[in-house]
């Protein structure tokens, strides 16, 4: 049986394990945004960075990519994203139901964020958000680089997000 990830974020460009296979999927009732404080990879306790997390929201969706875990390597690649995910336990580790393109529903891995943790940050500005995110610098480096990549890789795939292409777009007139 296939272990398949759901990709929205930094998984997209930098899953980090052995990938077999990638199809682009929907998760329901999810969507995608910059509500978790980020004290750790992009940003500091000081001066904490922003990156995405999956706010639950009923009727919303998500898209992004169903990543298949290269086979043989499915209990390496669980110990990596937990340790890589839940540093600092704001994503919670849940089994979701996701959609693949041509309709098949499978079950993925997917890290939402916990609503009552307090690096949640859910409905910041997207002016806010911009400028967090324009100035933060943590352990994996600067935050922009985080939101670039991940911007300019769900263009690659023709996957478009609106608040992301506006953050891209308001980052780069404020480093400017």
């Amino acid at each position: 049986m296939t272990m398949w990830v759901f990709g929205y974020g930094s998984l997209l460009w930098n899953p980090g394990f052995e990938v077999a296979q990638t199809k682009v999927a929907t998760l329901g009732d999810y969507t995608r945004s910059f509500c978790m404080r980020s004290i750790h990879h992009r940003g500091s306790e000081t001066e904490p960075g922003l990156v995405l997390a999956l706010d639950a929201v009923i009727g919303a969706s998500c898209r992004g990519l169903a990543l298949a875990v290269q086979a043989g390597h499915e209990d390496r690649t669980l110990d990596y994203l937990r340790e890589r995910e839940l540093i600092s336990s704001a994503y919670l580790e849940r089994n979701l139901p996701i959609t693949l393109e041509d309709g098949q529903s499978i079950t993925a891995l997917t890290y939402i964020i916990d609503p009552d943790h307090v690096q949640y940050c859910g409905g910041l500005p997207l002016e806010e958000q911009a400028n967090i995110i324009a100035r933060a610098v943590g352990g994996r480096g600067p935050n922009t680089e985080y939101l670039f990549n991940t911007s300019s890789h769900l263009a690659e795939i023709g996957l478009h997000d609106p608040d992301l292409d506006w953050l891209t777009t308001r980052v780069r007139s404020i480093m400017a």
